[in-house]
C-alpha cells in the first residue's frame, strides 16, 4: 500500500511565507496561533452537548445579541492565543464594544491588527448546526512600539494581508487567504493537525443556489424580490429554478457556496436599512477570499472591499458568491431599485 503525503497547515504557511515579499515569519507565526485555538474551540463545540457551554451566558454582546457561553469561551481562546503571539498588537471582536490593545513589550511591537467574529452562527449552537470563526489581518498604520489605535482598524478590505474562516461541522475546516489563492485544510483528530485537503480552491463562475432568509422578504428591496422571483422561475437555458439553501450561519452558508457555486444574500431591510452583517470582521474577509476564489463581493453598489469603514461595528449589504450570479443579481437593483 503506498503511503501519501500530508502537508500540514504550518508547513504550508511557512512555504507560502518566501512569496510574501515583506514577511519575515511574523504573519506565519500569527496565523500558527490562529490555528492553535482553532483546535481548542474544536475540542469545545464537539464536547458542547456534554458540558456546560450551551445556552446563554447571561450577557449582551455590543450587538444587542445575548452572548452563547461557547461564544464567550471562543473569544476568550482566540484573544489569548492572538495575544500569546506577540506579533498581534490588537483586536477588534465582535463581542466587544471597543478594541482590545495588548500592552506588553512583544505585542506593541507587533505588526499586525487582527478583526475577528470569534464564533459566527451562535444561534444555532444548541441544535447542532454547523458554526464558525472569521477573522481578517491587516498591517498597523500606528507606530511600531506604541499601542494599537482605532485607526489602524478601520482600513479598507483591500487593504487585507490574510483573511479566513473556520467551520466547525461535520468536520472542522480552515480556510484563508493571503491573497494569492484560497486553500482549505481539514482538522486530522488523529495528529491533531489541520491538513491541506482543499488545494486552490476556484468557486463556480455561476451556480444553482441561492441563500438568504427569506422570511424577510417583505422587507427586502424590490430588486431583491424581483431577483427571487427569477430564481424561482423555470429556464432550461439558463438552468433555473434555482435551489434555496439558508442555514442562517455566515460561515456555513459562504463554505457550501463556495464550493458549489452560488449566491448568499443579505441585504438591507425596512427594519436594517443599513444591513446586518458587520463589514470589518464579517463581510470584509469573506469578500477577500470570494475574490481569491474567482467570485464577487460587493453591497449592492459598489466593490465590498472598497468601502471606507467609518466605524467599528459599521454595518453593511453583502451580496456575494459566484461572479456571474452576483452581477446578475446586482442588475436586478439596479433596474428596480435598492
Amino acid at each position: 500500500m503506498k503511503g501519501y503525503n500530508i502537508t500540514t497547515l504550518n508547513e504550508f504557511i511557512i512555504r507560502r511565507q518566501a512569496h510574501i515579499p515583506y514577511a519575515k515569519g511574523e504573519l506565519s507565526n500569527l496565523l500558527h496561533h490562529i490555528g492553535i485555538a482553532a483546535k481548542v474551540v474544536h475540542k469545545k463545540v464537539n464536547k458542547a452537548g456534554l458540558v456546560d457551554v450551551l445556552g446563554e451566558a447571561g450577557e449582551v454582546n455590543v450587538q444587542g445579541e445575548s452572548q452563547q457561553k461557547l461564544d464567550v469561551f471562543a473569544d476568550m481562546q482566540f484573544t489569548a492565543a492572538l495575544r500569546d503571539s506577540g506579533e498581534c498588537c490588537g483586536i477588534a471582536s465582535e463581542e466587544n464594544q471597543e478594541i482590545i490593545t495588548f500592552d506588553d513589550e512583544l505585542s506593541l511591537d507587533g505588526n499586525y491588527i487582527v478583526c475577528m467574529d470569534p464564533l459566527d452562527g451562535s444561534s444555532n449552537i444548541d441544535v447542532n448546526v454547523s458554526i464558525g470563526t472569521i477573522f481578517s489581518i491587516y498591517r498597523r498604520i500606528s507606530p511600531r512600539g506604541e499601542k494599537a489605535q482605532l485607526i489602524d482598524f478601520l482600513q479598507e478590505g483591500n487593504k487585507q494581508i490574510a483573511a479566513g474562516y473556520i467551520i466547525y461541522g461535520s468536520s472542522t475546516m480552515l480556510v484563508y487567504t493571503t491573497g494569492r489563492g484560497v486553500n482549505g485544510f481539514t482538522l486530522d483528530t488523529g495528529i491533531g493537525e489541520f491538513c491541506l485537503s482543499h488545494v486552490n480552491i476556484k468557486t463556480p463562475e455561476a451556480g444553482k443556489i441561492y441563500s438568504l432568509n427569506e422570511g424577510n422578504y417583505n422587507k427586502f428591496p424590490d430588486g431583491v424580490k424581483k431577483y427571487i422571483k427569477y430564481c424561482q422561475e423555470k429556464d432550461t437555458e439558463t438552468n433555473r429554478p434555482y435551489s434555496a439553501r439558508y442555514i442562517g450561519s455566515l460561515v456555513a452558508d459562504f463554505h457550501r457556496n463556495l464550493l458549489k457555486g452560488g449566491i448568499f444574500i443579505y441585504p438591507e431591510t425596512a427594519s436594517a436599512p443599513k444591513g446586518k452583517l458587520r463589514l470589518l470582521y464579517e463581510c470584509n474577509p469573506m469578500a477577500f477570499i470570494a475574490e481569491q476564489a474567482g467570485g464577487k463581493a460587493t453591497n449592492g453598489d459598489v466593490r465590498i472591499m472598497d468601502i471606507k469603514p467609518e466605524t467599528l461595528h459599521q454595518r453593511v449589504p453583502l451580496y456575494t458568491g459566484s461572479r456571474k450570479m452576483v452581477e446578475n443579481a446586482k442588475k436586478f437593483l439596479k433596474e428596480f431599485g435598492k
